[in-house]
């Protein structure tokens, strides 16, 4: 059986045990409200960026929409002033560094999406020079020409049914949106 001085020397023990694990699991609790702090802010950095990736979709379709509206002898030559900024070349401009080097605030302003992000585009026609579009001078799509079997082809007998043979485009749309988020889309279409 102990003594009273025995009991007497063993109390606080626990209180300082307790204190010990208490500490231990508030950092424990810092540790893990930190972790999911990070994780949050992680989520939402990769939904601001993929935000911004769809609304590059708007400058696609506002490029589109402008080279359908401008067909023809408007596309053989630059067009300084497309819109509200300079948003197109006849020429591919294959030196032109349009991610770190070209001066955005230029390009066409499409505007700003439900998400706050700002959307600018440029086009580029993938030809080496101005003018006429050629086979010699630019990238385009072929057409097709008459065969001998009409079943199942893009022919009838042996009148060929013709695709369209103008030039490729190349469309570079960029989105700034939210917390700096900076997002470049390209797409290429005829």
């Amino acid at each position: 059986m102990l003594t009273h001085a025995a009991r007497r020397a063993q109390r606080g023990a626990v209180l300082f045990i307790a204190l010990i694990v208490l500490v231990a699991m508030s950092l424990a609790g810092l540790a893990l409200m930190r972790g999911v702090d990070t994780g949050t802010l992680i989520a939402n950095n990769l939904a601001f960026k993929q935000s911004a990736t769809m609304g590059g979709d708007l400058g696609v379709e506002a490029a589109r929409t402008w080279l359908l509206a401008n067909a023809g002898a408007t596309l053989q030559n630059d067009q300084p002033a497309v819109a509200n900024g300079t948003g197109y070349w006849s020429t591919s401009q294959d030196a032109l560094d349009l991610i770190n080097a070209y001066d955005w605030t230029t390009a066409v302003n499409v505007g700003t999406d439900a998400a706050g992000n700002q959307v600018s585009y440029v086009i580029q026609r993938l030809c080496d020079a101005s003018g006429p579009t050629t086979a010699a001078n630019c990238l385009k799509s072929s057409s097709s020409t008459a065969s001998a079997s009409s079943k199942g082809g893009a022919t009838y007998g042996t009148y060929g049914i013709a695709a369209p043979t103008d030039a490729y485009f190349r469309v570079t749309v960029r989105v700034v949106g939210p917390r700096n988020t900076v997002s470049f889309v390209q797409a290429t279409m005829y």
